[in-house]
């Protein structure tokens, strides 16, 4: 054999070993814990939730998944189940749109809770990729099929973690790792399910959420330059192709399955900048939302809770960090009132949260 064709077989044979280690590696490792629970080494977790949700599904135990945007994002599981009663999985994932959520709550419905808790508005059924076409949600590590599980075994991304993660389990160097750990360099900083996209400690909620920041979201929103966001990609007849495939169809396939749907607390300050900015987008919005009310009253395991109209939380501005984001003090709020039904939907007159919720919108006014 002639030398650069000895060279070249070396090259192969040490790439394919490189590969061969670093798949047992991340099979070892399982950073994501795709594989089961962690046992070999202390689980750690990410921020990144279209990632992180396909490993907690496989490896936690639950009986209510819990599924909404950023507005759910920093409610805490440990609060869930202490206010609920349940054992609860959060998959709350920012700025995600139907595809994403009913494809992600289709796979936890493969571990058969009996529960879901999901919290939805008009903005998620707006046109969006489909879930193969999604640059943002690995699909396949939630199908667990080949090219999901080769792609992630083979990916030096998840090797690099699963060092990471192993440095960290031997005591000597555990103290030191933990201070390097961050989520700009390693994608797995967070060492408790609990912890996932909860606000971070130091965080003033008072500078956080305040009347301040919401109305200088509001003017910003309302500014000539900038209304168009208030409009993009509401279009009534996709919402509804949306909303019928990804949550009626996700519901009706579920019958033995008790589904709580909630519409989130925007502050007042986001509806009255529809009235005055795009009111053809706020009626379309109305129009919407009387659909979803109609339809989703239809169903004996859908229970609707309808938060819009709780004056007493929209319209103190103090609860906001900008039209629609609000605090973890009415995250708690929120899951008291599922809790007790307080806000619960008549089946019999679905439309009535939806009248008051007008009539409030009508009244407000900015004072300037």
């Amino acid at each position: 054999m002639s030398r650069p064709a000895r060279d070249l077989l070396w090259f192969l044979c040490a790439s394919a070993l490189t590969l061969v280690a670093a798949a047992a590696l991340n099979f070892m490792v399982d950073p994501l814990q795709l594989f089961g629970p962690a046992r070999l080494f202390a689980a750690m977790y990410s921020p990144d939730s279209r990632m992180q949700d396909a490993g907690l599904i496989r490896s936690q135990d639950f009986d209510t998944a819990f599924m909404g945007t950023s507005l759910a994002i920093h409610f805490r599981q440990s609060d869930i189940d202490s206010l609920l009663g349940v054992r609860s999985l959060k998959l709350s994932m920012t700025g995600s749109n139907s595809h994403e959520q009913s494809f992600v709550l289709a796979a936890a419905l493969d571990r058969h809770p009996g529960r879901v808790i999901w919290e939805v508005d008009d903005w998620i059924f707006r046109d969006a990729p489909e879930v193969d076409h999604d640059i943002y949600l690995p699909a396949d590590l939630y199908r667990r099929n080949t090219r999901g599980i080769a792609g992630y075994l083979f990916s030096a991304a998840m090797t690099r973690e699963s060092a990471w993660i192993l440095l960290r389990s031997i005591p000597p160097l555990r103290p030191a790792v933990a201070r390097l750990t961050n989520g700009v360099m390693f994608r797995f900083p967070i060492a408790r399910v609990d912890d996932i996209n909860i606000l971070r400690p130091d965080v003033a909620l008072s500078e956080a959420y305040n009347a301040g920041k919401a109305s200088a979201a509001f003017a910003d929103i309302t500014d000539p330059a900038h209304r168009r966001y208030l409009s993009d990609g509401y279009d009534y007849e996709a919402m509804v192709r949306n909303f019928e495939r990804d949550a009626i169809g996700l519901i009706a396939a579920h019958p033995d399955v008790k589904f709580d749907i909630s519409f989130p607390p925007y502050s007042i300050l986001q509806w009255v900048a529809m009235r005055d900015a795009s009111p053809a987008t706020l009626r379309i919005v109305y129009d919407f939302s009387a659909y979803i009310g109609q339809r989703l009253t239809q169903f004996q395991n859908v229970g609707l809770h309808d938060f819009r109209a709780v004056a007493d939380v929209s319209h103190d501005l103090d609860n906001y960090a900008d039209v629609i984001h609000h605090s973890p003090a009415v995250d708690l709020k929120v899951l008291a009132w599922l809790a007790q039904g307080k806000y619960l939907v008549d089946r019999a007159a679905p439309l009535r949260p939806l009248a008051q919720l007008k009539a409030q919108v009508a009244a407000y006014r900015i004072e300037r």
